[in-house]
């Protein structure tokens, strides 16, 4: 019995994929492939947060289905753990991400937690290159704050979210004193964007 449990386990590890859905649909969610979990714990109720607010402002929804999932590199043994933050086949999965963005060209790009943020601003170039302390809690919504501030249609909108929400989903009280639950918070924020451009985002449910 022990032997046929491992092997159902060993079946669905196989299974896992790189990514999923459609390069062409304009949000994309880049994650670490250690913290997968973040899809069900972190987007999820960002998301539900997101279409309760477009569905009370413009009465649709979001066709969710083919929103773009990547893991940032295919074998999580390479992601970074230390100060010692990137190592050459990090660096070819950067050259390969950059090659797909740069093509597809996605009008939003969330990323969860510190790797995938910071991969993310190496795919761009984005300097100075700082390692995975960098970028805590608090920072990262300091982040968030400015990639919305700084929405542009017409680029590639790199918007970072926490890999981890603490204390029953609420900012840590140093994050600028926001006592909104953080999904709330985030969600809110990016659908006022997906809102204000509705007519350039081809994302809505008919």
């Amino acid at each position: 019995m022990p032997n046929l449990a491992s092997n159902k386990y060993m079946s669905k590890d196989k299974k896992n994929k790189r990514e999923a859905g459609d390069k062409a649909y304009p949000i994309w969610l880049l994650i670490n492939p250690k913290h997968t979990a973040v899809r069900h714990n972190i987007w999820t109720p960002v998301l539900a947060e997101i279409q309760d607010k477009v569905y009370r402002e413009i009465h649709t929804r979001i066709d969710s289905r083919n929103i773009y999932i990547r893991n940032a590199v295919k074998d999580s043994a390479i992601v970074p753990k230390t100060l010692n933050w990137w190592g050459a086949e990090v660096s070819k999965e950067i050259e390969l991400f950059r090659e797909i963005v740069f093509e597809y060209k996605p009008k939003i790009l969330i990323t969860f937690g510190a790797f995938p943020y910071e991969f993310m601003r190496r795919v761009y170039e984005i300097k100075p290159e700082k390692g995975p302390k960098s970028w805590g809690t608090a920072i990262l919504g300091n982040e968030f704050g400015r990639s919305i501030e700084n929405f542009d249609i017409n680029k590639t909108n790199k918007i970072p979210l926490l890999r981890r929400v603490v204390t029953s989903g609420k900012f840590i009280e140093d994050y600028n004193d926001f006592s909104e639950n953080y999904f709330q918070y985030v969600g809110s924020k990016i659908a006022d964007k997906l809102i204000e451009n509705k007519d350039s985002f081809n994302i809505w449910i008919e």
